[in-house]
């Protein structure tokens, strides 16, 4: 895949990230995707597909709540993102969930049950000699 391909799927999918993120925060009055965080976009390589990935306040919510909000909109947001954009085609928009910040709040507590480490023999210097 040439270079210039790669930037333009990342450009795009910037593009798509900031009026995505807009339109839901302006235009969408459903009560169901208030609340929402656009926080990542990624494109398929001939830019057909747009993967959005989102946040709520509540995560837990997202499959009886959000999801159902999303899907409802889809139709809107990328005929508002096609006028915005004026691509020639305009992407399928796909939602998914974000779970980023939950695997780190995993990762994070896992690192915090290790025990400390001790480190009074690697804090002496090797070019010592005793």
């Amino acid at each position: 895949m040439p270079k210039s391909t790669i930037s333009r799927a990342i450009r795009v999918a910037d593009q798509i990230r900031m009026e995505v993120a807009e339109i839901l925060s302006r235009k969408i009055k459903d009560p169901r995707v208030q609340f929402v965080t656009v926080t990542d976009v990624t494109m398929t390589a001939d830019l057909k597909i747009a993967r959005i990935y989102v946040t709520t306040l509540v995560p837990e919510q997202y499959e009886q709540h959000t999801a159902p909000g999303l899907k409802s909109a889809v139709g809107f947001i990328r005929t508002e993102v096609g006028r915005r954009l004026k691509l020639r085609y305009t992407p399928e928009i796909k939602f998914y969930q974000d779970t980023s910040a939950e695997y780190a709040h995993r990762i994070e507590k896992i690192l915090d049950s290790l025990p400390p480490e001790d480190h009074s023999e690697s804090d002496k210097s090797p070019l010592t000699s005793t």
